[in-house]
């Protein structure tokens, strides 16, 4: 990204604004705070269903996170690099089961998965800029 890593950490790291860049992220509501570590609960997906969450902030390298409750578990992860004076490479991990979601549509879950990171990042990109 055409941007400074402080820049992008200001923006990823605002976890309660994540609504404004991922796409079925509905809402977030921090149930408590400690630190660096974030309890919270979201609203997800096309059938509004609800996740437990842990969000894991390791400041200008990462943020993770851990889906413990909800259609899917696992942790979803982004990692910070500086590529320069004003340049930041994003890289985004997914490792989910879909547990809650009807095999039947779970190709398609994958795919909105990639397609809304893809999304996230250029909508990132944009709010940096």
């Amino acid at each position: 990204m055409a941007a400074p890593l402080d820049r992008i950490w200001e923006i990823v790291s605002d976890v309660d604004n994540d609504p404004q860049f991922w796409q079925d992220l509905h809402s977030v509501t921090t149930l408590r705070r400690n630190g660096n570590v974030i309890e919270r609960v979201a609203t997800v997906g096309f059938r509004n269903s609800r996740s437990s969450q842990t969000v894991i902030l390791d400041p200008k390298k990462s943020v993770r996170i851990v889906m413990t409750k909800g259609p899917m578990t696992g942790d979803r992860i982004i990692e910070l690099k500086r590529s320069g004076e004003r340049k930041t490479v994003i890289e985004v991990a997914w490792t989910v089961e879909l547990s809650g979601i009807p095999s039947f549509i779970r190709k398609s879950v994958q795919e909105r998965l990639g397609k809304g990171t893809e999304e996230a990042l250029a909508r990132i990109e944009k709010a940096a800029a």
